[in-house]
C-alpha cells in the first residue's frame, strides 16, 4: 500500500546540538539535511520508509530550540493546532552529558520535559496514534536515569553511540538508529482527522470497556474466538473484546485467521455490502495491527501491553 500523503515527523534539538540533529537525520535517511539559509531550523527532509505493508515518503520537519518553555507554549497555542494535527512522529535529539546534574544535563532535561509536555497536552500522550522518540547521543554506560525520565513523559529513549551500525542489547532488541527506524516503520502514517486525536491514556480503558459486562460482547459469544494470546503481543482478553465486537459489526467473520498470520478461508455475505472505504479501513486496521505486533515483539511485557491497548483503541476509532 502506497501512502501518498503521509503525516509528518517533527525532529528537534537545542540550538547548540545542531551537529547531532544533522547526524541523526543523515543516519536515518542516508543524506545530510540541507540548511535553510544558515540554519537547519525550518528546513525539511524526506525519510523513505518501505515495509512489507506500506511504502511512504515521510517529510521530516527540523527545528532548533533556544528556549524549550517558549517553544512548548507556541506549540500548545491555538495557532499551532493544524501543525499538531498532521504530525505522526516526534523525535528529540540531545547530547548525553557525562554528569547528569551538570548544566548540560539540566538543559537536556528541560528540553525533554517541555517537548514531553507538547506530546501529553497537545497530542494526547499515550493515546496519540504516533511515535515519540528521544535520541540521546553519547557513549555513557549508565542510561537508566534517562530511560526513566523519558518514559515518565511518554517518550521512548534510544541511545545512539558513535557506531554507524549498532547491534542488539542483551534482550535481543535493536539499539541505536536501527531501533529508531524500527519504531518509525511500525507507525501508521496515514492521515487522520483531528477528531481522532485522543485525550489521556486512561480513557482507553473506557473505550475498550475493560471491567464491564457488555451486552455487545454477549451478542457475539457464538462468533469466532479472536484469541489475543495468539498475537503473542501482550493483549489481555478483555482488552480485545471491544476490538472483536467492532470487527464483527464490520462484517468480518474470518479475522482470526488473518491475525494468526494465515489467509482468510471463509466468506461472509455481508462482504458484498462493503464499499471501497470500508475495505480500505479494514485493510489499514490489519496492516497496523500486524506491523505493531511484529515491531513490539522484543519489548518488555508491561510496555507491550501499553502499545497493545493503544493499537486496539486506535483501530476501534477507525471502525
Amino acid at each position: 500500500m502506497d501512502i501518498s500523503n503521509p503525516r509528518r515527523i517533527l525532529a528537534v534539538s537545542l540550538e547548540d546540538s545542531t551537529q547531532h540533529l544533522s547526524r541523526v537525520i543523515k543516519d536515518l535517511t542516508g543524506n545530510h539535511p540541507e540548511q535553510t539559509s544558515t540554519t537547519l531550523a525550518g528546513s525539511s527532509h524526506n525519510l523513505s520508509l518501505k515495509t512489507a505493508y506500506y511504502t511512504a515518503e515521510v517529510p521530516i520537519w527540523l527545528d532548533l530550540i533556544s528556549s524549550p518553555s517558549e517553544w512548548a507554549d507556541s506549540f500548545l497555542s491555538p495557532e499551532a493546532k493544524e501543525v499538531l494535527e498532521v504530525l505522526g512522529g516526534l523525535v528529540i535529539v540531545f547530547s548525553l552529558p557525562a554528569q547528569s546534574q551538570s548544566d548540560e544535563g539540566k538543559a537536556a532535561r528541560e528540553l525533554i520535559q517541555n517537548v514531553g509536555k507538547v506530546v501529553k497536552e497537545g497530542l494526547g500522550g499515550w493515546s496519540w496514534d504516533g511515535v515519540s522518540l528521544c535520541l540521546g547521543i553519547g557513549e555513557i554506560d549508565d542510561v537508566n536515569e534517562w530511560e526513566d525520565y523519558c518514559s515518565d513523559l511518554g517518550l521512548e529513549f534510544v541511545q545512539v553511540g558513535s557506531k554507524t551500525i549498532e547491534g542488539r542489547n542483551e534482550f535481543g532488541e535493536k539499539t541505536g538508529i536501527p531501533r529508531a527506524l524500527e519504531a518509525l516503520e511500525a507507525n501508521d502514517w496515514s492521515q487522520t482527522s483531528a477528531g481522532d486525536l485522543g485525550s489521556d491514556f486512561e480513557d482507553i480503558e473506557n473505550e475498550l470497556g475493560i471491567g464491564k459486562d457488555s451486552k455487545a460482547n454477549d451478542k457475539d459469544k457464538d462468533g469466532p474466538d479472536l484469541d489475543p494470546e495468539s498475537l503473542d503481543f501482550g493483549f489481555d482478553r478483555e482488552d480485545f473484546a471491544g476490538l472483536r465486537q467492532a470487527i464483527w459489526n464490520a462484517g468480518q467473520e474470518n479475522d482470526e485467521d488473518f491475525l494468526n498470520g494465515e489467509p482468510s478461508t471463509g466468506t461472509n455475505p455481508k462482504d458484498e455490502d462493503l464499499n471501497d472505504e470500508d475495505i480500505q479501513k479494514l485493510e489499514r486496521m490489519m496492516v497496523k495491527l500486524q506491523a505493531v505486533r511484529d515491531t513490539s515483539a522484543g519489548l518488555p511485557e508491561e510496555q507491550r501491553k501499553k502499545v497493545a491497548a493503544k493499537a486496539v483503541a486506535e483501530v476501534m476509532k477507525e471502525l
